[in-house]
């Protein structure tokens, strides 16, 4: 039976008893004793605070310790507990200030300073997750056009992922760049499961769009000068280790929402 509570706006009792745990953890506490405040940064938050409390910022020491060889426990223990108080906070905060400044950590923080808690967590981990979330984030705002047109291809005839993902059947780059915003926001503001659901079947269908247009290269290549047939080949296998690479992105958002709807996401 799942533990996940029934209410779609709260996070699943995994990530909750995570959130208690790091509520118990001052600044100079364990885990955190080189994390420290900033208008800027990045960390768990206070909860509980009477106002939303602003995040918190790697400090240098952190960041050396964690390039020297920092204990890989305790960079575990600071990934996880960061990423559910992340999460719980945002969700019992009435405040859109802090969904917009959770949005938009990446523009504000760096993608360094997150990649410094989250790059190397598992793939089925809360963080790990989160982690993947923001750079489709990133991604999709930064290559808007490429993927609009990508998503035509592999799309050309509406189906459920774009019931799915929430796309029209022909986005413009401004539609993938709301798409971006509202997948990662609902991770926070609505059910965590869905907004993991949207994100793989969006992948999905750029997947498909990456390995048609691959095809079509590798046909059009055959009939070109050797020289350029290499070059257009050439292309056309990075298209398809793109791909690939997206594909198990999109399986891993898909096993994370199986692993949220359990209360088995940690």
């Amino acid at each position: 039976m799942s533990t996940r509570p029934q209410d779609p706006g709260s996070s699943n009792s995994s990530a909750a008893a995570a959130a208690s745990r790091a509520a118990r953890y001052t600044v100079n506490g364990p885990g955190f004793a080189s994390l420290r405040t900033s208008g800027t940064g990045f960390a768990p938050p206070r909860l509980g605070a009477s106002r939303p409390s602003r995040p918190g910022q790697l400090s240098p020491a952190v960041a050396e310790n964690i390039a020297g060889g920092m204990d890989p426990q305790d960079i575990s223990e600071i990934s996880h507990l960061s990423a559910a108080a992340l999460l719980d906070r945002v969700r019992h905060s009435e405040d859109p200030e802090v969904v917009h400044r959770v949005l938009t950590l990446v523009e504000t923080v760096g993608v360094d300073e997150i990649a410094e808690l989250w790059s190397k967590s598992e793939p089925d981990s809360l963080p790990g997750v989160l982690w993947r979330l923001y750079l489709l984030r990133t991604w999709m705002r930064t290559h808007r056009e490429a993927i609009a047109r990508l998503w035509r291809v592999g799309e050309p005839v509406a189906t459920s992922a774009s019931a799915i993902a929430g796309v029209d059947q022909a986005p413009t780059e401004d539609d993938i760049a709301r798409t971006a915003d509202s997948i990662l926001s609902g991770a926070f503001t609505g059910d965590f499961a869905m907004a993991l659901d949207r994100a793989a079947a969006f992948v999905d269908v750029v997947v498909l769009g990456l390995r048609i247009e691959s095809k079509y290269m590798t046909a059009k290549a055959a009939q070109m000068h050797p020289e350029s047939e290499k070059q257009i080949r050439t292309k056309a296998a990075r298209l398809l280790h793109t791909a690939g690479n997206l594909s198990v992105t999109a399986k891993d958002f898909q096993h994370g929402a199986a692993l949220w709807r359990c209360g088995k996401l940690e």
